[in-house]
């Protein structure tokens, strides 16, 4: 799997540290402590997974989502609207059993899918499984958060959002379907569990950003030009598409998760959503969260122990000339979070930059020294 490049401008901030001054950062935008340190604490975890591209590096387009129109800090990011709730409060709009609909009432995605994944675990305890869908919503960050909720209750947990579009269908050249990530979670016993967190395309396209910020080329096989050409140009690919993982099947896993995560919720499926030119519309967002309760089927425990035993099959693996370990999903993931935790989060200069000018221009002290 491959890594985002080096730089040699970068800070590393503690963990909660950094998860303070976010939080201080979207209080700022009328949001409660308990909601603002919900949001920035999924988007430290995914800079302490090393998942940049669902990091801080979203402050500040979140932080104009947030604000008033006549903010300081909207007028200085460029390309960005206002509209959503800061307060939003997410209900249960409708019941149906192992089915639910939530009503993020146009609030920021992770408030709307992390109390949509708890109704899902306190559903899947007393029937086996729940499905819930999530509408009226924004922008919900990496969907690991998520499922690892369910893995940490004992469930197989997934999670799904729809995306703007940034591919086009095999052999066509406009966007018009969204990445539409999935995450799986499965519990493990002894080994880490299994954490897949996946979009449809070669890469996501925050990861794309961040390789523009640092001037490196992208990996081959990653994205297209305007014209539907392969390129390793950043620059070249956000303005045009990336590629779908396993082309024709990519985008057609890509449109059933857009599908679920936005006709099941009345959001704003494909274009619908927005462009990536103005960017979304507010409250048109739609993501589903799923249970799997495992102790209502077999033991917990057993299960446990044979997701160990899958786990070891794959790192037992005979291995390809140059590789020295075969991972299995999310345990990349998991040794960063472990490394970083001891030695801080690195965090690049353009990322520093523009949460220091964020932060100013709401008036927010960070408590934390991000100059180089």
């Amino acid at each position: 799997m491959a890594g985002y490049p080096g730089a040699e401008r970068e800070r590393r901030v503690e963990h909660e540290r950094l998860t303070q001054a976010v939080s201080r950062v979207f209080e700022a935008c009328d949001m409660s402590g308990s909601d603002a340190r919900l949001l920035a604490s999924t988007l430290t975890a995914a800079d302490l997974r090393g998942i940049h591209s669902h990091g801080v590096m979203r402050v500040p387009d979140y932080v104009g989502r947030l604000s008033p129109p006549e903010s300081a800090a909207r007028s200085a990011i460029a390309g960005v609207r206002g509209g959503v709730n800061p307060r939003a409060v997410p209900r249960v709009s409708r019941d149906a059993g192992a089915m639910l609909l939530v009503d993020a009432d146009n609030g920021m995605g992770q408030i709307g899918c992390d109390f949509a994944m708890q109704r899902a675990i306190e559903r899947a305890r007393e029937v086996g499984m729940a499905f819930v869908a999530v509408g009226n919503s924004n922008h919900c960050g990496g969907l690991f958060w998520y499922v690892e909720k369910a893995v940490a209750a004992g469930m197989i947990g997934f999670a799904s959002t729809n995306a703007l579009p940034t591919m086009a269908p095999w052999g066509g050249t406009d966007r018009i379907v969204g990445m539409n990530p999935l995450a799986i979670g499965i519990p493990a016993g002894d080994r880490p569990h299994f954490i897949m967190d996946s979009a449809f395309a070669a890469c996501a396209r925050g990861k794309v950003v961040v390789y523009h910020q640092k001037g490196e080329p992208l990996v081959p096989g990653w994205a297209l030009d305007r014209n539907g050409q392969p390129t390793t140009d950043a620059g070249a690919a956000l303005d045009g598409l990336l590629r779908p993982i396993g082309d024709y099947k990519g985008v057609n896993l890509a449109m059933a998760m857009g599908v679920l995560s936005t006709l099941l919720s009345g959001a704003g499926y494909g274009t619908a959503l927005g462009n990536l030119d103005d960017g979304p519309v507010a409250g048109r967002d739609g993501h589903f969260v799923m249970a799997l309760n495992i102790s209502a089927l077999v033991d917990l425990d057993g299960f446990r122990r044979e997701m160990d035993a899958v786990i070891d099959q794959v790192h037992q693996s005979g291995r390809a000339p140059g590789v020295d370990r075969i991972w299995s999903a999310g345990e990349l993931e998991a040794e960063t979070a472990h490394r970083y935790a001891r030695q801080g989060i690195p965090l690049n200069a353009e990322t520093l930059q523009q949460l220091a000018t964020t932060a100013a221009g709401l008036g927010v002290d960070l408590g934390v020294d991000l100059d180089l």
